[in-house]
């Protein structure tokens, strides 16, 4: 029986890792968590070491108790068995079995799954898309990724790789991805997009105050930069604001087309902007989205769980289908 479950969340610049008991759907902290740098070489012996950590902590919080299973988020193609195939935002890793060589050096079940749809099986279990049956989580960092849920489960595909809506194409013409394609949504609709559009603004001599934000160096110019200027109401911040909520928007109504949820769930490090970012979202997604006039309104919401949400989802889905 599934007692205590850690739950690891390997992002572009970050390792997440907690430890949850899945039976208290209530629970708003976590036993034990730690958050270090992402590991720099040897990824899966990083993961391995920052497991032990926490569920050291965890076991020591809580006497009696053990953790009997392992969840992993990793960003990119991870398919069913726990294997990383790719991933843009992971130079040279490539067909790394991340859940059988976990699995080795934790001496404990472990299960893989895309860090997006970690993120979005909890925002669908715990948070902003509880009680939805079909819903869209949308990761807005350095790169986007999304967790889909339809009928109450998670959607994966024929091979597990669904939920990668930052490579699909949205301009032909755009700037190169990572991915090695041009014009994907994550060009225009990430938090990299996000600087770009700051920095090309204040090579324009339009963003001053982006650019005091920022330290008076346009190559340290940053998405938060924007968003800061924003807040304190500068135009020129606001307009970069307005342009980037367009393609944002832009993506999500394409979702939507497609799969017709119930709400659209926001999250990563962007949700952070707050109605700066949400309420552009939503107008011009109303006017992107095919007959807006005519169809049930899909509510866009922000995330509730924050940067823990890849680490909860991981954990509860290592729970479910971690045999008893």
């Amino acid at each position: 029986m599934v007692d205590l479950v850690c739950g690891l969340d390997l992002g572009g610049t970050k390792l997440l890792a907690l430890v949850a008991d899945p039976a208290d759907v209530g629970a708003s902290e976590p036993v034990a968590v730690i958050k270090v740098p992402r590991p720099a070489s040897d990824v899966v012996a990083g993961l391995a070491e920052t497991a032990r950590t926490v569920i050291e902590q965890a076991e020591a919080a809580a006497p009696g108790r053990r953790v009997t299973a392992v969840g992993l988020g990793a960003p990119g193609l991870v398919d069913r068995s726990g294997v990383l195939r790719y991933g843009a935002n992971l130079p040279g890793v490539v067909v790394l079995a991340l859940a059988d060589e976990l699995a080795d050096g934790l001496g404990l079940p472990v299960v893989v799954d895309n860090d997006a749809t970690c993120a979005g099986w909890a925002e669908h279990e715990r948070g902003a898309a509880r009680g939805c049956n079909h819903s869209i989580t949308i990761t807005l960092g350095t790169g986007i990724g999304a967790g889909l849920t339809v009928k109450g489960e998670v959607l994966r595909g024929a091979h597990g790789y669904a939920g990668e809506p930052g490579h699909m194409v949205v301009d032909p013409a755009g700037p190169e991805c990572r991915c090695g394609r041009f014009g994907c949504w994550e060009q225009f609709a990430s938090g990299s997009a996000l600087g770009r559009f700051g920095r090309e603004a204040v090579a324009a001599g339009q963003g001053v105050a982006v650019l005091a934000a920022a330290g008076g160096t346009l190559d340290d110019v940053r998405g938060e930069h924007v968003v800061a200027a924003a807040r304190v109401g500068d135009a020129d911040a606001r307009a970069v604001m307005g342009q980037f909520a367009w393609w944002v928007a832009l993506g999500i109504a394409n979702l939507v087309n497609v799969l017709d949820s119930e709400v659209v769930v926001i999250g990563g490090g962007l949700v952070e902007a707050g109605d700066l970012l949400l309420e552009p979202v939503r107008r011009c997604y109303h006017e992107l989205l095919m007959g807006a006039d005519h169809r049930e309104v899909v509510p866009i919401v922000a995330a509730t769980l924050g940067e823990r949400a890849g680490a909860w989802g991981a954990a509860l889905l290592a729970a479910a289908r971690v045999p008893d």
